[in-house]
C-alpha cells in the first residue's frame, strides 16, 4: 500500500475511534442525567406522599321526616346538595312535626323538620331512647289565614274572631255568625291535622291551648298543605290556614286575610314577618339533628351545607331568612 493511502486509512480509523468515544460519552451523560431525573422523581414522589389526601367521596342515605311547612326548605337544600354529592341519597318525608318527632325520638331518622319547638314529652321519649339532638333554627314563617279569591266580604279577621270560629265546641257555622253583615253561608274549614306543628302553633296561639280545636263535619283536616290549598281554592265559602310559603306559591288561587292582633289588621309579608309586626302568627322554623348520627360524614356535610345555604334557599321557597349571625351560631353548635 502506498504511503498516502496508508495515511488516509489511519486517519479514517482514528476518526472512527474518536466518534465512538464521543458517542459513549454522550450516552454516559444522558444516563447520568437520567439518574438525576430519577432522583428528582424520587424527591417528587416523597413530596406527594406528604400531601394531605383528598376527602373521601361522600355516600350513604340521610332520612328526614316531619313538618310539611319546613319541607320546601329542606327539599330545596337536598336538591342542591345532591348536585354536588350524587352518591348521597336524601329522603324527605312529610308526616307532620308531631309524626316526625315520634320517629326521630326513637332514632329512626337523622333529622326532623319542625314548625314548633320539641314538646317536653317528645324530649323525654328521646332521652329514654338515648337520642341526643341539636335544635337549629333555619327560617321565619308567618302562619297565613286564607279564603277563596271569590270571597269579597272578609277584609280582615281579629284574633278573637278566629278563636270564635276554631275553638272546641264552636257554635259558629255560618259567615254571618262571625259578622251579621256577612253571607249566611256555611263556613268550610280546612285545617292542618293533629300531627302538624302548624296545628299545634295555631291552636296554642288562637285557642290558648295546643291541640284544642273544633272537630266537626265542617272541618277538613290534612297533613298535606297542598290538599288544603286545593280545598280552599275550590270552595267559595272556605277558610283555612298554613305556612306562608304555600300561600306565596299559590297566590293566584288564594286570598290572604290580614289579622288584627291588637294593633290593627296586618297582612303577612316578608317585611311584617321579619320585623314581628305580623303578630301573633309569626314564628321560627326548626330542624332537629341526631347528635350520634352527626358522626357520619355525609350527615355532617349535609347539615353544614344546609346552614350555609338556608338564608338564600328559604327565601327562594317563600320564607324569611334569619339574621346571618344566627346561622353562624347554629354552625358553632355543630362543633
Amino acid at each position: 500500500m502506498k504511503k498516502g493511502k496508508r495515511f488516509y486509512m489511519v486517519m479514517l480509523l482514528a476518526a472512527a475511534v474518536s466518534l465512538t468515544a464521543c458517542s459513549e460519552g454522550t450516552e454516559s451523560t444522558e444516563s447520568t442525567g437520567g439518574t438525576n431525573t430519577n432522583t428528582e422523581s424520587t424527591g417528587t414522589a416523597n413530596t406527594e406522599t406528604t400531601k394531605v389526601e383528598e376527602p373521601a367521596k361522600l355516600s350513604g342515605t340521610i332520612e328526614i321526616d316531619g313538618s310539611s311547612t319546613v319541607y320546601p326548605i329542606t327539599e330545596a337544600v337536598a336538591e342542591e346538595f345532591g348536585k354536588e354529592n350524587g352518591d348521597v341519597r336524601v329522603t324527605v318525608g312529610v308526616s307532620g312535626t308531631g309524626g316526625g318527632f315520634k320517629r326521630f325520638a326513637n332514632g329512626e331518622t337523622a333529622m326532623n323538620n319542625a314548625s314548633r319547638p320539641i314538646k317536653d314529652e317528645e324530649a323525654e321519649t328521646a332521652k329514654a331512647q338515648g337520642v341526643e339532638y341539636v335544635e337549629l333554627e333555619v327560617a321565619y314563617d308567618g302562619l297565613s289565614v286564607l279564603v277563596n279569591p271569590q270571597n269579597d266580604w272578609v277584609d280582615h279577621l281579629t284574633v278573637e274572631e278566629l278563636h270564635s270560629i276554631f275553638k272546641p265546641g264552636s257554635k259558629v257555622t255560618k259567615w254571618s255568625d262571625v259578622r251579621s253583615e256577612w253571607p249566611a253561608e256555611e263556613i268550610k274549614i280546612f285545617s292542618p291535622g293533629a300531627d302538624s306543628g302548624t296545628f299545634d302553633y295555631f291552636t296554642e296561639t288562637i285557642n290558648e291551648e295546643a291541640q284544642q280545636s273544633r272537630n266537626d263535619a265542617q272541618v277538613t283536616f290534612s297533613e298535606d298543605d297542598n290538599t288544603l290549598v286545593q280545598g280552599i281554592a275550590g270552595e267559595k265559602y272556605a277558610l283555612g290556614y298554613f305556612g306562608f310559603a304555600y300561600y306565596e306559591e299559590n297566590k293566584d288561587k288564594l286570598k290572604v286575610v290580614p289579622i288584627d292582633g291588637g294593633s290593627g289588621p296586618i297582612e303577612p309579608t316578608h317585611e311584617t314577618i321579619n320585623d314581628g309586626s305580623y303578630a301573633p302568627l309569626s314564628r321560627p322554623l326548626f330542624v332537629y339533628v341526631n347528635k350520634e348520627m352527626l358522626e357520619k360524614p355525609e350527615l355532617k356535610a349535609f347539615i353544614e351545607y344546609y346552614l350555609n345555604n338556608a338564608a338564600e334557599l328559604s327565601e327562594e321557597v317563600g320564607y324569611i331568612r334569619l339574621p346571618e349571625e344566627m346561622y353562624q351560631e347554629n354552625l358553632a353548635k355543630l362543633k
